[in-house]
């Protein structure tokens, strides 16, 4: 192949596709930056190695959290604001049970129930862990699911159904009001403080060996893993194997034919609600499990990352929003090594916004539940 034939293809392939020639221009510029900062030893193995680890796993709550939203714009068509304070609202209730099991005769129960409130309780010496306190963790995992379940329902019954035909703007900034609706809710009840909610020396650690060194796993990341897996795992069987996914995917394609053709369209509703509001809540007891503290505005602080994760995957793409949530994760983990840790989640929207300047649909390319 001659020079001249050489150039003709690049320009051909930069025209065609920028995305990918601007997503390998810039995986080689990372590579050869890692390479060179390996090779002078400004940058150890080790290291990135635990970046990526604490990416991946930063992404898989971005990317889980992300699925009840990316399904509620694309069966509903708008954007849930409150999407953050329900995950925190399921992590609240969830850690509420997980003390309560946990504490029982150790502690006050209204100080368990509280999440230890004001300081009356710690998780740590009450020595909570997926090792020391299986079943406290479980239950609280599965109340979690199920009370954003029941949240999600009641609000839907009471505040989106009756706007429901209004149109996405209006149901959108009624989303804004239920958001602030919850969070102060959640203050009124449980307090401000942020409280830590695990025994870190309790919770068994190996060493994951890499060139130059090892990566510590805890028991927690190896939890988060097999859950958010498991259940990611578990939605793609539903859209693709059951008359429910079937008709969730038919409804996000078009409505209006959905329901002329018999599908009972009220129904999918609220089944995108179960299933979104259990993932949710899922979700945000696994990020408290994970990191090992438990705040009031945990979801809202997060909702800008989850946002970020469904728009670059493709707005109401369920394999987008997974997609787009590991490359949030990741991005906002591994831009520390060269970047100040504060501009992290920077990094995260940069990556986003020049990607959506070559592919503006995201990476998944249409609104489409499967």
């Amino acid at each position: 192949m001659g020079v001249s034939e050489t150039y003709v293809r690049g320009r051909r392939l930069a025209r065609e596709q920028p995305f990918a020639v601007v997503v390998g221009l810039v995986a080689l510029w990372v590579v050869w930056f890692l390479l060179d900062g390996l090779a002078t030893g400004s940058i150890e193995v080790n290291d990135v190695a635990s970046y990526a680890w604490d990416g991946l796993l930063r992404g898989l709550i971005v990317g889980l959290a992300g699925i009840g939203l990316s399904m509620t714009y694309s069966i509903l068509n708008f954007a849930n604001f409150s999407h953050g304070d329900y995950l925190t609202s399921g992590a609240f209730s969830g850690w509420a049970v997980t003390y309560l099991l946990a504490g029982l005769g150790e502690a006050n129960v209204g100080s368990l129930l509280l999440v230890g409130a004001g300081g009356s309780v710690f998780g740590g010496a009450l020595g909570i862990g997926i090792t020391t306190s299986p079943i406290a963790v479980v239950a609280g995992m599965v109340v979690a699911g199920v009370a954003t379940v029941a949240l999600a329902l009641v609000v839907d019954r009471f505040v989106y159904r009756p706007i429901r035909d209004e149109g996405g703007i209006t149901l959108l900034i009624t989303s804004v009001g239920v958001a602030f609706a919850l969070r102060y809710l959640i203050v009124f009840v449980f307090g401000t403080d942020v409280r830590g909610t695990t025994a870190a020396g309790s919770v068994p650690q190996m060493s994951v060996n890499v060139v130059d060194g090892a990566v510590r796993v805890n028991a927690h990341d190896l939890t988060l893993v097999v859950v958010a897996v498991g259940l990611m795992a578990g939605v793609h069987l539903l859209l693709q194997r059951t008359k429910l996914g079937k008709a969730m995917r038919a409804m996000s394609d078009n409505e209006d034919l959905a329901r002329i053709t018999g599908i009972p369209t009220e129904q999918v509703v609220r089944y995108t609600w179960i299933i979104g509001g259990g993932l949710t809540g899922v979700a945000g007891y696994m990020f408290v499990l994970w990191k090992g503290t438990l705040g009031f505005n945990d979801g809202w602080l997060l909702l800008l990352l989850i946002f970020a994760a469904v728009i670059l995957g493709g707005i109401g793409s369920i394999y987008g929003a997974i997609g787009g949530g590991i490359i949030i994760g990741m991005t906002a983990s591994m831009s520390v090594i060269w970047i100040p840790s504060e501009f992290g989640r920077a990094a995260a929207f940069l990556v986003m916004i020049v990607i959506l300047l070559f592919k503006p649909q995201g990476i998944f390319s249409g609104r489409t539940t499967a």
